[in-house]
């Protein structure tokens, strides 16, 4: 029996929900990676990614085109997700490539022998802090955080135009932001207060004291991405701080958000890529990861799904116009990576201890 393309899809979408038991997600599972039966003879190519329906399924479909002897399935789920669940099958690896996140969570897979050393044909292509000096992993989008507001209750000019001004008597009991034990890019966000207080005052007692304050801010964590938009559209909270790509999605749909750029400078996050070690089918890997940075690839994901590329040498006069409208407005900050790679996990289980929900 042969799993069509459209049940494997409500599958990986029904694992990617939080909530149901363990069994019943590890029942879904198997029925995801188990072998076709007498199929049609094409090899699966396993993603674990992030990155959301609307990317994977339009480079599914495009590679399976150009492919169309490769299987590809994926599993959708927060970066943090995608992380732990590659290192919880280290010993028997289910996933073939791993497919988005910040590479601050990919660092930390790197120090944890989950990825295997590949250079794609376009990693000379890159900045060097996109590339990993092992061949690990490699920057392929950039992921920009961004202050998003309910447009039907706040303009650009009276909603939060940077950091500090969440912290504003204002926006008190406003504010709905995703859960960073849950969320890269919150916690890439946090990190960057935490890093930023090192740097200026040696340690992080002024940046926990910022981000206790924001807390006092905040109405809710959210640890879903769809509940956070929702929340937002239907003004139970008017201000959040994510991601410009899923921004643009919404605003094509006809979502009541709009954002600004911080003034101050965002950290620009290299939204990666790697092989997983101990891959079920590394070459069918290797020749997916060298596709989808390739130019082509790139050009669709931000003409289609709104992703800028890492590449430094395509035109700029082939991005679409909000790319080019995008990078002239985004400032980037100054951030301490390799910190946060390195300090991350205990500064979040701090916040999460001393911090969250006291305000």
């Amino acid at each position: 029996m042969r799993i069509s393309g459209r049940i494997r899809r409500t599958v990986v979408r029904a694992i990617g929900k939080r909530g149901g038991s363990s069994a019943t997600h590890a029942l879904l599972w198997l029925l995801l990676i188990a072998p076709m039966g007498c199929g049609d003879g094409r090899t699966p190519l396993v993603l674990y990614s992030p990155h959301g329906r609307d990317l994977l399924e339009l480079l599914e479909k495009t590679y399976e085109s150009e492919r169309p002897e490769i299987d590809v399935r994926w599993l959708d789920m927060g970066s943090q997700e995608v992380y732990d669940r590659i290192r919880s099958e280290a010993v028997n690896p289910q996933a073939d490539v791993w497919f988005g996140g910040p590479d601050t969570i990919f660092s930390r897979g790197a120090e944890d022998g989950l990825l295997e050393p590949f250079a794609p044909s376009w990693a000379e292509s890159l900045p060097a802090a996109s590339r990993h000096p092992g061949e690990l992993y490699h920057g392929l989008y950039e992921a920009v955080p961004i202050l998003v507001f309910n447009s039907e209750a706040l303009s650009p000019e009276t909603a939060p135009r940077d950091w500090d001004d969440l912290l504003d008597e204002r926006f008190k009991d406003k504010i709905v932001i995703r859960d960073p034990l849950a969320s890269g890019t919150m916690r890439t966000a946090f990190g960057m207060v935490l890093s930023n207080s090192v740097a200026e005052t040696g340690d992080t007692a002024a940046g926990f004291e910022w981000l206790a304050s924001l807390d006092r801010q905040t109405k809710d964590y959210v640890v879903n991405p769809a509940l956070l938009f929702e929340k937002l559209i239907r003004q139970e909270g008017l201000v959040s701080i994510w991601e410009l790509t899923d921004m643009l999605f919404l605003q094509q749909r006809g979502a009541p958000l709009d954002y600004n750029f911080p003034q101050s400078g965002t950290p620009i996050i290299n939204d990666s890529i790697g092989l997983v070690k101990g891959s079920p089918h590394p070459e069918e890997a290797r020749a997916f990861i060298d596709w989808v940075g390739s130019r082509q690839a790139l050009l669709l994901a931000a003409q289609e799904a709104f992703r800028l590329p890492a590449r430094t040498d395509l035109p700029r006069e082939e991005l679409p116009e909000w790319a080019r409208e995008a990078l002239d407005e985004i400032v980037p900050a100054t951030v301490d990576w390799q910190l946060i790679a390195t300090e991350g996990n205990e500064w979040m289980s701090q916040w999460d201890r001393e911090i969250r929900g006291r305000g």
